[in-house]
Formats: structure tokens, sequence, C-alpha cells
């Protein structure tokens, strides 16, 4: 048995448009249905959703039948937790909040095994191995495993020059809201001195030889975000899908309604 191969690693690498979501319902039936909708990538965060990692396993297997690539935002940096998600499965993690590239390298060793990092090894345990039903794991494990950094703060952007140069880090992301908070617009992801420090990441990242990302729930920012270099964007999430599907269906029957009701007075 193979282990599943990680396409988004590869469209990373040849910087093919990937566009995705994120997944904060922590529901594997939502999930799945997410999974059967279109998009390149689909990202459990289980840093403001509340997933935990039976929750996130659950997601991973009902998202597995489908072609859609499934990453995975771990709460911190924590190693024993990005082993335990490592184990039930996720390949590619978005780690949030780094600041530095000494937190990089350090979220890079808990990716991988000795000698290249500290991740335990436990694989009749785990559903990444196939609870070592993949005879050659080992060698196939590290083509597989990809780690996105992201970054969200002035001082981030002050170092982002060295950590998009940690080795192991495939990609880094721009997280707009937090950066807008840190740069004193907090809830005003899409100000403009926000925008274009996100644009002038974006180039860095790309200058630097890695893949970059952003978080644009702005449809008309994802031109500008990719000429800028974004060759990843998750455009949303499924929390705010589900909202505006169902405040658009009742504000446009409502209206009907209340007149229908008037009519018989």
């Amino acid at each position: 048995m193979d282990m599943p191969r990680n396409t988004f690693k590869q469209a990373l690498a040849e910087r093919r448009p990937q566009l995705g979501l994120f997944l904060g319902l922590a529901n594997p039936i939502s999930a799945e249905i997410m999974a059967t909708c279109g998009y390149d990538f689909l990202l459990i965060d289980a840093e403001h959703g509340p997933n935990n990692v039976p929750l996130v396993q659950s997601q991973l297997q009902a998202m597995a039948p489908h072609p859609v690539q499934c990453l995975v935002r771990p709460a911190n940096h924590d190693a024993a937790l990005i082993k335990q998600l490592l184990g039930v499965g996720a390949q590619t993690l978005l780690v949030p909040m780094v600041y530095n590239a000494e937190q990089a390298r350090a979220i890079v060793s808990a990716m991988h095994y000795p000698p290249k990092g500290i991740r335990g090894v436990g694989t009749g345990l785990e559903r990444g191995s196939r609870w070592n039903a993949v005879p050659d794991y080992f060698a196939q494990v590290e083509a597989n495993t990809c780690l996105i950094v992201q970054i969200e703060s002035r001082t981030a952007l002050q170092n982002l020059d060295a950590i998009a140069a940690v080795e192991g880090v495939d990609a880094v992301f721009i997280g707009p809201s937090d950066l807008a908070a840190s740069m004193g617009h907090l809830g005003q992801p899409g100000h403009p001195e926000v925008k274009a420090a996100v644009e002038q990441a974006l180039k860095r990242i790309t200058a630097a030889g890695k893949a970059a990302g952003v978080f644009c729930a702005d449809p008309a920012m994802v031109e500008s975000f990719q000429a800028s270099g974004a060759s990843f964007l998750a455009l949303g999430a499924d929390t705010g899908l589900l909202r505006s599907a169902a405040t658009k269906l009742i504000n446009s029957v409502r209206p009907q309604s209340v007149r229908a009701a008037g009519a018989g007075y």
C-alpha cells in the first residue's frame, strides 16, 4: 500500500494556482459536502474552530475519497500536537503566529523524524502510516510532508526574509486580519495600508523562492494578490458561507411573507 501523494505540496513547488476554503464547523458531514464543491484544498481550522485531534481525523476520513487536498491549522506550535496531527493523517500543516526564523526552525523539527527532526515514531498506532500498512512509509513520508508558516504581525514582516529562508518551510501564508490588528487597523483587513503590506510581503516571499499564500475573503482582491505572487488563496470559511446563504434566503422571502400576512387585514 502506498500512502496518499501530497499533490498540494507539488502544486506549491510548481506555483500552480490553488484555491481553497477554511473549515470551522468541526463536522465530518459538512467537510464531506465541501469536498465535493471543486476547491483545490480545504483547511481544517483547529486554531479558531472547535477542532480537536479526533475531529480532525474524522474530517480527513470523510474527505479522503474526494479529489481535494486537506490541510490542517493547529492551535499552536506544540511539538506533541503537531505529532498527533501528522499521526492522524494530516500531510500539510499551516502553523499560525510565526514571528521569527527560530520558531520556524523549531516547527520544521517537529514535523520530521530524526535525524532531521524530533518527531516520535509510533506508526503502529497512526492513520498517517495506515497502521504500518505502508511498508516503506519512512521513505515516502518525507516527500509528502508539507509545512506552511503563517505570518500575521509587524514583527513577522520584519523577519520575513529570514523566515522564508528556513530550510523545510515549503510556503509562507499571510493572515491579513491579525496583521491588520498589529498595524493598528483592527477589524480592517482591507485597509489600504494593510493591503499594501500584504502585497509587498507576497513579493518578498516569492523572491525568496518560496510559495506565497494569503487569506482573501474579498473576491475583488484575488487578482491583485495573485499578481503580487500569491499562488494559493483561502477564499473564506464554511461558517461564513453557511451564514451568508441562510441570511440571503430568509431575507429574500421574509418581505413576501410580511406582505402576504398583511393582505388579509
